[in-house]
């Protein structure tokens, strides 16, 4: 009896024993076994642990994509025209050994801290490097700029076992003592271009009205050409005509020559005409030169 009441305290202490070197490790997480600080175990995969009571510590990391957000930093652009920006950053811990050995038991608190940093850091870098304007960080080209931020952002979270899964610019913003003296840079530069743009449609609108003048000028020149060649043309067959008419019987072209030159002189209801009465003008009005035509 005696012996039972000994066995029971000693059973409870091997059983307390048991289930405190014995954890279970989340599917979540990674888990460093310390002993005295040093690591003695590192755990990736879920499942149990063991470790020895009172002597080991079991460290617990998140496994899964961390989210971080940046302070509003301003950066100075290639044309000197600055802004305040800010990030979301996804991360996660790659390497737990390292980032235990680099941030100590700060854990992801101060791993934001260094982050944050080297984020800053390579934001300035980046957006104020030569070539990079605040059009282009406001087109779509920022997309090439947030990969070269990550890019080189994760470079430098390594040493600290931390991987950089993405990085994106959220707030891009004119600091308000800038905004008024940007606008009117800005509108400036619209009202030039404005101007350019005019400038260059008069020129192409004297192009085109020149070359309008000048065709105007040829088609107009080659068609009093043609009516000159059509004209001249025409006098030759009347001339031909006549020749021919005149050819045939000089009496009866005398004849019809004189009633033309009758209706072109008597033409309008008071036309008066004085010449000598043995003007030859009106032999075929005289009736002996009728009677002698009969």
């Amino acid at each position: 009896m005696r012996n039972s009441s000994y066995l029971i305290p000693v059973v409870v202490i091997a059983i307390a024993g048991i289930l405190s070197s014995i954890f279970i490790v989340d599917e979540r997480e990674k888990v460093l076994v310390l002993r005295f600080g040093q690591i003695k175990q590192e755990i990736t995969e879920p499942g149990l642990g063991f470790k020895i009571p009172l002597l080991d510590e079991v460290a617990r990391y998140e496994d899964r994509i961390l989210t971080m957000e940046t302070e509003l930093i301003e950066v100075t652009p290639a044309d000197d025209r600055r802004l305040e920006v800010d990030a979301f950053v996804l991360y996660r811990i790659t390497n737990v050994k390292q980032f235990r050995q680099a941030l100590g038991g700060g854990g992801e608190r101060e791993a934001e801290v260094q982050l944050r940093g080297i984020l800053d850091s390579q934001i300035r870098a980046v957006l104020g490097s030569e070539g990079v304007t605040s059009n282009t960080i406001l087109s779509p080209e920022r997309a090439a700029l947030m990969v070269q931020i990550r890019d080189q952002s994760d470079s430098r979270s390594k040493a600290l076992g931390l991987s950089i899964v993405d990085v994106r610019l959220r707030q891009t913003n004119l600091p308000e003592q800038n905004f008024a003296a940007t606008l009117q840079r800005m509108i400036a530069e619209r009202e030039r271009e404005a101007t350019d743009e005019r400038a260059r449609g008069r020129e192409a609108a004297q192009r085109v009205q020149a070359l309008a003048d000048r065709t105007y000028e040829e088609i107009l020149s080659e068609a009093r050409r043609d009516a000159r060649i059509a004209e001249g043309e025409a006098d030759a067959a009347r001339n031909k005509i006549f020749a021919e008419a005149y050819g045939q019987d000089q009496e009866f072209f005398e004849f019809y020559r004189s009633l033309t030159a009758y209706e072109t002189a008597i033409n309008g209801k008071n036309t008066s005409m004085v010449m000598s009465p043995d003007s030859e003008f009106f032999n075929y009005f005289k009736s002996d030169q009728g009677a002698a035509s009969k």
